[in-house]
């Protein structure tokens, strides 16, 4: 009888080894979660959920609604000057609108970054990309003082850098679309800025050789003047490609001529352009919206003057009425949440591309939910 129950005993832990290891298999073979795949937040979570899905329950969506396809403010200064004009901002007023600007809870965004979908801003706070176009002297001046070359206070990259220092949770970025001969108009210097723009996290774009008007020159001439304003960018800081083309005054080929202000060749050298700006009057899409095309972007002029309701302060107030409408951070780059009736909005090609999770959520079920 002993050796019976013996036999008994291992026939039955074999089976049940047998049977443990079929589970695992099993389980092996059950179909993961493919990238881009939707959670709601409202659905019960995994024990495995990984660190990502906890931080992302710690959001209040009640307070914060986020929503990372909303649209984003891209703007269009110039000029930096005593007197305020069409085109250009006064000292006063450009600190006036980035304390604006930080005060309503927006923060700076790289166009690069924009561009690849690489939005890192704290939960509840809203991107803003701001732009200068033509390179002047009033955008990035060097001066010289009791014998050390310092940033002029007063230019465009000097009031940055101050509100910089007191505010660095606004972030240090902006684009300089520059022309040649000497962009900066400080030739001698050229290289100095090139380099503390690029070391301190803005960016250098194509603005045209010459700021030749792209929509009144051949096709040839169009290639000649994006490939020698990147070349020359290229040559003076070695690895820096330019990726980024402001449309001298928003103008560009007609029909099949608009491919080649994104890309071309000049005497061997190629030019491709990520983004392409134009002059613009309303905030771009988000970059995981259907319609986001970075190819065509509008921008908003950073302007008080002959705006006609699409400068700055139009849109701020726009955004203020319709909180909805515009672009608010979830915290986390790695996931995209957005209102569920935003859902039919999304580019999940482009999502699933870009490695990042998408989450849903819904308030008004959540009201309903809790009033019965």
């Amino acid at each position: 009888m002993k050796k019976v129950s013996v036999i008994i005993l291992l026939a039955l832990s074999l089976l049940l080894s047998s049977c443990a290891n079929a589970g695992i298999k099993n389980l092996e073979n059950v179909d993961k979660p493919s990238i881009g795949d939707v959670e709601h937040v409202e659905e019960e979570k995994d024990i495995d959920s990984n660190e990502t899905d906890e931080e992302s329950n710690k959001i209040d969506y009640e307070k914060i609604k986020p929503n990372e396809n909303g649209k984003v403010m891209i703007l269009m200064y110039h000029g930096i000057g005593e007197e305020e004009s069409e085109w250009v901002r006064t000292v006063e007023n450009f600190k006036k609108d980035l304390q604006t600007l930080y005060d309503k809870g927006y923060r700076l965004l790289s166009l690069r970054d924009y561009i690849n979908n690489n939005i890192n801003i704290e939960a509840g706070y809203t991107p803003v990309v701001i732009t200068f176009d033509d390179g002047l002297l009033n955008q990035f001046n060097l001066i010289e003082e009791g014998g050390e070359t310092r940033i002029d206070p007063n230019c465009a990259v000097g009031v940055l850098e101050d509100f910089y220092k007191d505010h660095p949770d606004f972030g240090r970025a902006a684009s300089f679309f520059v022309y040649y001969p000497v962009p900066f108009r400080q030739k001698e210097l050229i290289k100095d800025k090139f380099d503390f723009l690029i070391e301190n996290g803005y960016e250098i774009g194509n603005h045209g050789y010459n700021h030749e008007n792209l929509g009144k020159v051949s096709i040839e001439e169009v290639q000649e003047s994006l490939s020698k304003n990147a070349r020359q960018t290229k040559e003076i800081l070695g690895d820096y490609i330019v990726e980024s083309l402001a449309l001298p005054y928003g103008a560009a080929p007609k029909g099949d001529g608009y491919k080649y202000v994104i890309s071309g060749s000049f005497e061997g050298f190629n030019y491709f352009h990520k983004a392409v700006l134009k002059v613009g009057s309303n905030p771009a899409p988000s970059p995981n919206s259907i319609d986001f095309d970075p190819q065509r972007l509008p921008r908003v002029r950073a302007s008080e003057m002959k705006v006609q309701g699409t400068g700055i302060y139009d849109y701020l107030k726009y955004f203020e009425n319709n909180p909805d409408k515009k672009y608010v951070s979830d915290g986390d780059p790695n996931t995209v949440t957005i209102p569920e009736s935003e859902i039919s909005n999304i580019d999940i090609e482009r999502l699933e591309m870009s490695n990042k999770k998408l989450i849903t959520y819904n308030l008004e079920s959540n009201k309903k939910a809790d009033e019965n």
